[in-house]
């Protein structure tokens, strides 16, 4: 069932807006996790890793959730659907991968923002994870650019479920008529 029209610009902006607000806050994110891993003066690395923990919980956990609940909400409110397209899928399946590993990578930033609290970082042992939290993140900018792009380009391509819920579209138009083939045209 289609939204009313202005419930549907709405829904819409919504959804460009969290998924905008969580992708920016990702690359902010990416940009204090590289000042982070090669910062020498230990006030701003340590307050780059504080950062990043006050900003992944504050933001971008709640733009991934926003995002994911808006996108559910105008996909089963408009014509593209759930489970009619398949980039509408692939955009659902990044998006809740992205969503569920950020709460995971969450535990990093949440390690290494308590060890930037009570040392400078220096000979913790902790230089994996402080790589670990650039890698991820700029996994996750690449991610949060490929729902965009599947968003601007809808690459063509409909689901089985699709293509019997067009079928099924046309047959109860009131305008749909049959053709018999059956009988003779007449001249």
């Amino acid at each position: 069932m289609a939204m009313p029209t202005g419930l549907r610009k709405v829904a819409l902006t919504a959804h460009v807006a969290t998924s905008v607000g969580w992708l920016g806050s990702v690359a902010v994110f990416l940009a204090l996790a590289v000042a982070g891993l090669t910062g020498e003066d230990v006030q701003r690395v340590r307050g780059a890793y504080l950062a990043m923990e006050m900003t992944g919980w504050y933001v971008i956990v709640p733009l991934a959730f926003a995002s994911l609940l808006t996108g559910l909400v105008q996909s089963l409110g408009t014509t593209w659907g759930l489970l009619r397209h398949y980039w509408v899928l692939a955009k659902l399946a990044l998006t809740v991968v992205a969503t569920f590993l950020l709460v995971l990578h969450m535990r990093v930033a949440d390690r290494l923002a308590d060890a930037a609290l009570r040392t400078d970082l220096s000979g913790t042992g902790l230089g994996g994870m402080r790589v670990q939290l650039v890698l991820d993140a700029a996994a996750a900018v690449v991610v949060l650019l490929t729902t965009t792009a599947l968003s601007v380009h809808k690459p063509r391509g409909i689901t089985r479920y699709g293509w019997r819920k067009q079928q099924g579209q046309r047959a109860e138009r009131p305008d749909h008529t049959t053709v018999n083939t059956t009988a003779p045209t007449p001249t």
